[in-house]
């Protein structure tokens, strides 16, 4: 993964982890933090973003943040790669958009 979009991965989550936690105050902002640190480095070692480029990726993090909060994740992911090559608004490149979707399943077993 190019270096700006695994800064950009690592960064998008660690703002996520944030806003979750300012917005569900009952949860361990530590655990929180931890798990999108977990999920941001199992998608870089897993090369799930690597054939993107730094626009499709910019919004494949964008979307990752908000499905990852989601409260059925699977279902919120598989909706965007479908989304990706049915409705492919504003992507570069759709088809390589809905595979790194798939890689996101894959990698973190959803």
């Amino acid at each position: 993964m190019a270096g700006s979009i695994t800064d950009k991965l690592f960064d998008r989550f660690d703002q996520t982890a944030v806003a979750v936690v300012r917005e569900r105050p009952h949860v361990d902002p530590a655990m929180v933090r931890e798990i999108f640190d977990e999920a941001a480095t199992l998608l870089h070692n897993g090369l799930a973003l690597d054939h993107l480029d730094d626009h499709d990726a910019d919004i494949v993090i964008s979307e990752l943040c908000l499905a990852l909060t989601e409260t059925d994740v699977t279902t919120a992911l598989l909706t965007r790669f479908y989304a990706a090559t049915d409705e492919a608004t504003g992507l570069r490149d759709p088809t390589g958009v809905a595979l790194a979707y798939e890689n996101v399943l894959r990698i973190l077993q959803l």
